[in-house]
């Protein structure tokens, strides 16, 4: 692990679970989600790195999308969507 133990260590001691690329030169039982590959290899941490953000793109509009559905009133109940309405009313 080298370099990276100090952050891992300190990672572990609070609780923050920990995604790395994982070579097979690295004891991968350290961390919480292992993603094997080349983690010299600048081409691979960009695969890797950019199927991640597009996979956080991915969520955060699923989420927005979601919550546009879910409309509040004032009063702070949840009201039906116009989708939900409509199903209902036919």
């Amino acid at each position: 692990m080298g370099k990276e133990s100090i952050a891992v260590a300190e990672a572990k001691r609070i609780g923050i679970p920990i995604i790395a690329l994982v070579d097979s030169d690295c004891d991968p039982s350290l961390i919480d989600y292992p993603i094997p590959g080349n983690d010299d290899a600048i081409r691979s941490i960009r695969l890797v790195t950019g199927k991640m953000a597009d996979g956080i793109i991915e969520g955060k509009n699923a989420r927005i999308a979601a919550n546009a559905e879910n409309v509040q009133s004032d009063d702070g109940n949840e009201l039906m969507s116009e989708a939900l309405v409509a199903e209902s009313t036919e």
